[in-house]
């Protein structure tokens, strides 16, 4: 790369829908590696509605985030739990399940674990 670089999350490269209209994926691809903007829905839960596409009993990948709005509760696989708000910075490892808190969407800025998360086996 050379100079200046500028995309924009209105125009993404991909896009990657949940199950039941709950949110989506949409990724920006740059020659570090993808970006991605996660959108969820009001009562989207990674268990629910990512699951039947990773075919994984929890969350395998590891995301490197900043939550924009909303809030979310993430529980590791080993009982660990956190909830996630605006403004927050977050690193989660593989082994997780995650929800939307509360009546407002939640949108992350991911900028680990976007290369196959939500993308159909």
């Amino acid at each position: 790369m050379s100079g200046l670089l500028v995309k924009s999350f209105d125009t993404p490269e991909e896009t990657r829908p949940f199950e039941q209209n709950m949110g989506q994926l949409d990724l920006l691809n740059l020659e570090a590696g993808p970006v991605g903007r996660a959108v969820f829905q009001p009562g989207w839960r990674w268990s629910e509605h990512v699951k039947p596409l990773a075919q994984t009993d929890s969350c395998q990948v590891a995301h490197k985030g900043y939550c924009v709005s909303g809030r979310m509760m993430i529980v590791m696989d080993d009982g660990q739990e956190e909830e996630i708000r605006p403004g927050d910075f977050m690193m989660a490892a593989p082994g997780h399940d995650a929800w939307v808190v509360g009546d407002e969407p939640c949108v992350l800025i991911d900028w680990q674990g976007s290369d196959d998360y939500a993308k159909r086996h």
